[in-house]
């Protein structure tokens, strides 16, 4: 039995990713694969998702207009997600698969009947090693070394140049990846560029190894003695908190550092709007939505010149980039931004035109003309 109910639409979509925007590890792909399948839906497209569960979960459910369907716990549910897919595009239940590639490969190329188009937020290569056990890591691995010759002959969505140019250096055809960048939801906070803020530090996003939170501690605490009140915010969730409280208290930051955990969008609105500075030293990304988000409220990001964040940081103009690690390059960023309040208004006022650039509705767009390409095996 088919997932879609109701009248026959005008395409229907199934997506292969691994969360839904209700399990407890969402992050950034399940926002932006969410911001534009919802979309879509409301256009009159069905839109099925396949989805792993969580504790109490239900089994299906509608979220945001997507009907999701959860086949289970990791170590069931790519599995079913074989079978149900390989089942279900057989009985011509769906016209298109949309598969992201943001975690483990589901290669349906391989078994689905419907046409694929892969969207790729990034892949992890080596930054594995540096998350998860090396066992897993070297399945994760591994399995991205398939892509390639089972995907060549797919389409492609990539969410940044930098992702299309690591599938490219992978090996697949750039002729058949189109780049479209995220959008922006409105801020729930108006910013007056001009305003002075407060010395905030802010960091935003899933408390990851790979995210490298702890580089931006140890920035603060080389920045002690010039500035040994500003706060420090570290907004999210995730398995590196533990490790990350620690240090902060090994550094003597804990009386000032607030792990506000998971927060609203408004909250985090709010959040970001206070800060001088966004903190972002991830190793790698497949955009750097964060960057945006703190972009939208005038907060301008010192980042890692790194995959997807090179693509979202305009450097010298929003917020600056420094090398990856570089613990003295990034507290002499920061201590930029807290010393010169006229450094710090001139970037707000960038980084608030520049997020401008960037709408939902149109990367909507983008993935509807996608789908209708794939469809059509043009």
């Amino acid at each position: 039995m088919s997932v879609n109910k109701g009248p026959s639409p005008s395409c229907r979509v199934l997506v292969l990713n691994e969360r839904d925007p209700l399990h407890p590890k969402t992050g950034g792909a399940e926002t932006h694969v969410y911001e534009i399948f919802r979309r879509l839906a409301a256009r009159g497209h069905s839109i099925s998702h396949f989805s792993s569960s969580f504790p109490g979960c239900a089994r299906d459910e509608e979220v945001q207009g997507i009907s999701v369907r959860r086949l289970g716990a990791l170590p069931f549910y790519y599995p079913r997600v074989l079978w149900e897919t390989a089942r279900q595009t057989r009985a011509r239940h769906f016209d298109v698969v949309v598969e992201c590639l943001n975690k483990v490969p589901f290669y349906s190329p391989a078994y689905s009947r419907a046409p694929v188009l892969a969207l790729c937020h990034h892949l992890f290569g080596e930054v594995a090693f540096q998350q998860v056990p090396w066992p897993v890591a070297a399945t994760v691995w591994a399995s991205e070394r398939l892509i390639p010759p089972l995907y060549r002959s797919r389409p492609f969505v990539a969410i940044s140049e930098s992702t299309r140019r690591d599938l490219i250096a992978r090996g697949l055809p750039g002729e058949g990846i189109v780049v479209s960048q995220p959008g922006i939801a409105p801020a729930a906070v108006q910013v007056d560029p001009k305003r002075t803020r407060g010395q905030g530090v802010i960091y935003v996003g899933r408390l990851e190894v790979y995210k490298k939170i702890d580089v931006m501690l140890r920035a603060m605490a080389k920045l002690a003695d010039r500035f040994p009140e500003a706060p420090i915010v570290i907004v999210g969730r995730g398995p590196a908190r533990t490790g990350l409280e620690s240090l902060a208290r090994d550094l003597g930051l804990s009386e000032r550092t607030r792990f506000a955990g998971f927060v609203s969008d408004s909250e985090r609105d709010v959040l970001l709007a206070e800060a001088r500075v966004c903190v972002c030293p991830s190793e790698k990304e497949g955009w750097g939505l964060t960057v945006m988000e703190s972009n939208a409220v005038g907060t301008p990001v010192v980042a890692s010149d790194a995959d997807g964040l090179r693509d979202s940081v305009r450097h010298g103009q929003t917020g600056y980039l420094v090398p990856e690690g570089d613990v003295e390059g990034f507290a002499q960023r920061i201590g930029d931004f807290l010393d010169d309040d006229e450094l710090s208004a001139e970037m707000s006022a960038a980084a608030l035109d520049w997020a401008k650039h960037f709408d939902w509705d149109r990367a909507a767009d983008d993935m509807a003309e996608a789908i209708d390409r794939t469809r059509r095996g043009a």
